[in-house]
């Protein structure tokens, strides 16, 4: 049971996020975590750039056929501007402006959610518009691992910030808190980087051929 002390903007630690000894365990454990996550989308992408030119036949698609830039180049736009509004969240926690934060924490998640919709869409017209599908190639199946992976991750994070909005809604802001809406806000930043990667490897190269 945490007791929940009460605080004012003035009395608020400068940094909540690591104002207590459970605060940086949790840190720790994120690091660690993090570090298992970085080899396990280094082992994605290796997988997929010796892949990426494997076809079945001649005549079979390329991701310079196929790839669309322009709706990528949105979905980076989308996941890219919630990584700046996840960085508001986070500078109202620091403000003890709860409100604040969980106002731009539902604009992260929008935006994250309209990037999951495309990404949806985008593999409905591979597979409707091309037959690309995870079993039409090896390209397709790390193709689909590592852009379908990511997406995983980004409706894992969804899910983890909507949970602590929720569950936090009538208890407001606390040293006990604080450091589970700044690791989640973390999270979220190391799914906007694996983006990136994802967005110059994937779709900029595969457009070069």
């Amino acid at each position: 049971m945490h007791t929940e002390e009460k605080f004012t903007p003035k009395t608020w630690p400068a940094a909540p996020e690591k104002a207590t000894l459970e605060a940086k365990n949790k840190f720790m454990g994120f690091w660690f975590f993090l570090g298992g996550e970085t080899v396990l989308f280094a082992s994605l992408f290796a997988t997929y750039l010796a892949l990426k030119d494997s076809v079945p036949s001649p005549d079979h698609a390329l991701a310079k056929d196929i790839f669309d830039l322009p709706l990528a180049f949105i979905a980076t736009m989308l996941l890219l501007t919630s990584s700046l509004t996840s960085v508001y969240a986070m500078y109202h926690m620091k403000n003890y402006n709860f409100k604040g934060m969980q106002a731009w924490l539902l604009i992260t998640v929008l935006l994250g959610l309209a990037f999951l919709g495309l990404e949806i869409y985008e593999f409905y017209h591979y597979v409707h518009a091309y037959g690309h599908t995870f079993t039409s190639s090896a390209f397709g199946s790390a193709f689909y691992t590592l852009v379908g992976f990511h997406g995983a991750h980004v409706a894992f994070g969804l899910m983890w910030i909507i949970a602590l909005m929720v569950r936090n809604a009538k208890r407001g802001l606390s040293l006990y808190n604080a450091p589970k809406f700044y690791v989640a806000s973390l999270y979220w930043h190391f799914i906007d980087v694996v983006w990136v990667f994802i967005f110059t490897v994937v779709y900029l190269m595969g457009m070069v051929g």
